[in-house]
């Protein structure tokens, strides 16, 4: 009787393993992309509307790059991918609040024209204004600790790689960014 062996389970390369690979063979990179993206995508969008599909984009350059910096402690990406994602959305948003102090210069000094200011509100029109008003109440460090937490979903631990700083600051960060955000949204529902 003939014996039929199973075929051997091959176990799905992880992130680390692609990175690394990567370093010698640049197309091994596609895996974590093809992995990581639709996350990525969703969480620079929900931040930056249309922007955040190039910020997503820059973000997954910008680790191409500098994968060879890529640690490998864990087999996932995504914090390290979430933490360059992070850094890119700061930067997006400082200069564009850079061109509406500008502008605002231009008008007062009569050398500009008011316009719409639609840079102003990419993230209100985003999250809605209630939320949006008692997220800029908070400090960009405990906003970006809390929208880790709360639009990508990434653990504590995983905050703490994505920011590169230690998990009792992530836990700090979060415990005051929920503090001020629910009493900025108890005070607007009692008005």
């Amino acid at each position: 009787m003939p014996v039929t062996v199973a075929p051997a389970r091959v176990q799905p390369e992880t992130d680390a393993t692609a990175i690394a690979r990567s370093l010698v063979d640049p197309q091994a990179f596609t895996a974590v992309f093809d992995r990581h993206w639709a996350a990525i995508y969703a969480f620079c969008t929900s931040r930056a509307g249309d922007g955040g599909e190039d910020i997503a984009a820059e973000a997954f350059r910008v680790a191409f790059d500098q994968r060879h910096r890529f640690d490998g402690r864990g087999d996932d990406a995504a914090p390290w991918l979430y933490g360059i994602a992070t850094n890119l959305l700061r930067r997006y948003f400082r200069t564009a609040e850079r061109g509406r102090r500008a502008a605002r210069r231009a008008v007062e000094t009569g050398h500009g024209d008011p316009t719409d200011d639609a840079l102003n509100r990419i993230e209100a029109d985003r999250l809605g204004p209630t939320l949006s008003a008692a997220l800029r109440t908070l400090p960009a460090a405990d906003r970006d600790a809390l929208l880790l937490l709360a639009w990508a979903g990434l653990t504590y631990e995983e905050i703490s790689e994505a920011l590169d700083i230690p998990i009792g600051t992530v836990r700090s960060r979060i415990h005051r960014a929920r503090t001020t955000v629910h009493a900025h949204l108890t005070r607007e529902e009692t008005r």
